[in-house]
């Protein structure tokens, strides 16, 4: 194993964790990560399941196809490597998928409704568009994947999919990058919902991710 795996399977063990401490996990804790070995069509794959527990050594490598490279895979979590290849395989620059119940997000996921980008916090990841909903499909099944393949054709720019009557997937450029893009999404959902308790949340102006970009790069700061 070399160093830059090692540091892969330390980052996934270090981003399930984060998730848990942050509270924003489902009361089961289910979820799955996986990161993408550069420049191979193989990816390390966390258990489906209660992650809190996770070690380093434990986490297997699959190809894109499901089939087990080193390690072992339950047959439960093979249904999900399609869900996490068809990001690998549709974005290129993405390195690292998360899937998780968190419930507010979910919450926009059972009611089939977009996740509206109105909290800075999203802004700061660089989205600019409410997150989209990938229509039901038996979970990891062809049709799922397939849905939620044209979800990111036709938002090339998301960071995220809604996968409808079933919870979230998030990607990005390593694991922790997207257990806290997971973290502001779930604030963005829970305080949406309450905004609408007060009429409704508003949209950012025009030119605001310009904006916020630049009063970023003042400070030497990154999404």
């Amino acid at each position: 194993m070399d160093q830059h795996e090692q540091t892969l399977r330390q980052q996934i063990v270090q981003s399930a964790g984060m998730l848990f401490r942050a509270g924003v996990m489902s009361h089961s804790g289910h979820g799955n990560i996986s990161a993408r070995l550069p420049g191979t069509d193989h990816l390390l794959l966390a258990s489906v399941g209660l992650f809190s527990d996770l070690t380093a050594e434990s986490l297997p490598i699959v190809n894109f196809d499901g089939e087990v490279v080193s390690g072992s895979l339950p047959a439960v979590t093979r249904e999900i490597v399609g869900m996490h290849a068809c990001v690998y395989r549709s974005r290129e620059d993405m390195y690292s998928v998360i899937h998780t119940h968190s419930p507010h997000v979910t919450a926009f996921a059972l009611a089939n409704q977009p996740l509206p980008c109105a909290y800075e916090a999203l802004l700061r990841f660089g989205l600019t568009q409410d997150v989209p909903v990938a229509a039901w499909a038996p979970r990891g099944s062809p049709e799922s994947v397939s849905n939620i393949v044209a979800q990111l054709e036709k938002h090339p720019a998301t960071l995220a999919v809604l996968l409808g009557n079933h919870g979230l997937l998030a990607f990005g450029r390593d694991s922790l990058a997207v257990a806290y893009l997971i973290v502001a999404m779930e604030e963005a959902a829970e305080m949406t919902l309450d905004a609408r308790k007060l009429g409704g949340e508003l949209p950012f102006p025009a030119g605001a991710l310009e904006h916020e970009q630049a009063h970023m790069a003042r400070f030497g700061s990154k999404s």
